[in-house]
């Protein structure tokens, strides 16, 4: 087998990037808007942001226009972006108490303090695909809502916002049914974007990662992990929380918190039985996920994976894999990578397999 070089290359990669725009501004149907995107592909818009570490809904459209609808490729564009913005303030610590929700569930509790708000969500239907003609469902989103019952609280009084529910969390603090993992003190949380990440990285980094991570690869390591032969976990998301926080900076003459943005973040704590000989079997444990936009399968994959990591305790390569292989633009930038050509590389090793080859036909005697 030979090789030899090919030119024109250049000629061919520029008349391939042509194609790409004339179906990108061309082609048969109406321009996409970008408020077309940001008002009817919400869900995509947020793991592309969540993915590619930006919260900037029109910037994420246009991501996804231009990638044509491939969510991985927009969430690299995204963070291509971002790495060429300056850098011209940091924000302020926020309290994720301070969580106004839109949506606030938990399984774990019939009646948990507060009150269950279902908000939007389809959890609760069957998969059905959608055939209604358009003016059908046009006329659909004038009909009457159902008015749903108010809310009944257990919890002896009904005081409270119900944007901002107490946490579960803090009733089973008081009832000393959960382990205590909080540490003196209120370190800097790990920039996994300017320092390197490693096993025995503080827990802060674990979560930036997974928060980056792309979802489909987070949902699967959580799932193999937690389903091993031998491991038996009884974890159950504690509660789900989707909804908005502020972004304050300090105003750089008043030096005074300022809030200048809104994000939408979805939250989760997740339980989890302790039941091996060295753990406390009388107390559970919890893990922690929040993550940009409305992902509650990452979420939830994420803060079992918090558990999973911190009950692993090293034994395994999980943290490492946490760490190292979940970020879906380095996974797939090294896939793509394979694309391009490799005729050096092939020849060497086609080079090395002829001269085993001769090697052994010489020891043969041939």
């Amino acid at each position: 087998m030979g090789y030899s070089g090919a030119s024109g290359g250049h000629e061919a990669i520029l008349a391939a990037e042509r194609l790409v725009e004339r179906h990108r501004y061309g082609g048969p149907s109406a321009w996409l808007g970008i408020d077309q995107i940001t008002g009817r592909l919400r869900l995509a818009l947020d793991r592309i942001m969540g993915e590619g570490g930006l919260w900037a809904p029109e910037l994420a459209a246009r991501a996804l226009r231009q990638s044509e609808g491939e969510v991985q490729e927009a969430a690299q564009l995204i963070r291509a972006h971002r790495s060429t913005l300056p850098r011209v303030a940091y924000s302020e610590p926020v309290h994720a108490d301070e969580l106004r929700v839109s949506r606030r569930i938990s399984p774990a509790f019939r009646n948990p303090p507060g009150s269950q708000l279902l908000g939007r969500t389809l959890d609760y239907v069957g998969r059905l695909l959608d055939l209604m003609p358009e003016e059908q469902a046009k006329a659909r989103v004038h009909e009457p809502a159902p008015v749903p019952e108010p809310p009944v609280h257990h919890n002896g009084h009904d005081g409270h916002d119900p944007r901002r529910p107490p946490r579960l969390l803090g009733l089973l603090r008081s009832m000393g049914m959960l382990v205590d993992r909080r540490t003196d003190g209120d370190p800097e949380p790990y920039d996994i974007t300017r320092l390197p990440v490693r096993p025995g990285v503080p827990r802060s980094a674990r979560l930036t990662a997974m928060a980056r991570a792309e979802t489909g690869a987070l949902v699967h390591l959580w799932y193999a992990s937690t389903f091993q032969p031998g491991r038996h976990n009884h974890e159950f998301p504690g509660e789900v929380r989707h909804g908005t926080l502020p972004v304050r900076v300090r105003h750089p003459l008043t030096g005074n918190p300022v809030k200048v943005a809104e994000v939408r973040v979805t939250e989760v704590e997740t339980i989890d039985d302790l039941d091996r000989a060295e753990e406390d079997r009388s107390r559970l444990d919890l893990g922690y996920g929040m993550c940009f936009g409305h992902n509650e399968r990452k979420a939830i994959a994420m803060a079992g994976l918090d558990l999973l990591v911190h009950r692993d305790g090293g034994r395994t390569s999980l943290e490492q894999e946490v760490l190292l292989t979940l970020d879906g633009i380095e996974a797939s930038g090294f896939l793509e990578h394979l694309k391009l050509p490799h005729y050096v590389d092939f020849r060497s090793v086609l080079d090395r397999k002829r001269a085993v080859r001769a090697a052994m036909e010489k020891a043969a005697g041939r």
